[in-house]
């Protein structure tokens, strides 16, 4: 562990770098990964017809979507239509057959 002039070996610190590396990989970076899977997986599975809620804490339906952007209607009188992106979907549930 220690070499003679009272320093550490090349391989113990080489060894500590790696284990370091290793660590912030798996508690920072492997999580991001798999929670931006799951983001992507859901934004592929929105309808016409479902019910979102958006990343501002507002439930609505969707009536109308093109590649990145969806129309939510909020409110119970239907008529609040607003334009937004896709990505601003944080949950969707899918309406009952």
């Amino acid at each position: 562990m220690l070499t003679a002039t009272g320093g550490m070996s090349p391989m113990f610190l080489i060894g500590y770098i790696i284990f370091f590396c290793a660590l912030m990989y798996f508690m920072a970076i492997r999580p991001q990964q798999k929670e931006k899977k799951k983001q992507q997986a859901l934004l592929a599975s929105v309808a016409i017809g479902d019910s979102v809620l958006t990343t501002a804490g507002f439930y609505g339906v969707i009536i109308d979507m093109t590649d990145d952007t969806v129309i939510v209607e909020f409110g119970s009188n239907k008529n609040c239509r607003i334009p937004m992106q896709k990505t601003s979907i944080v949950q969707v549930e899918k309406p009952e057959v």
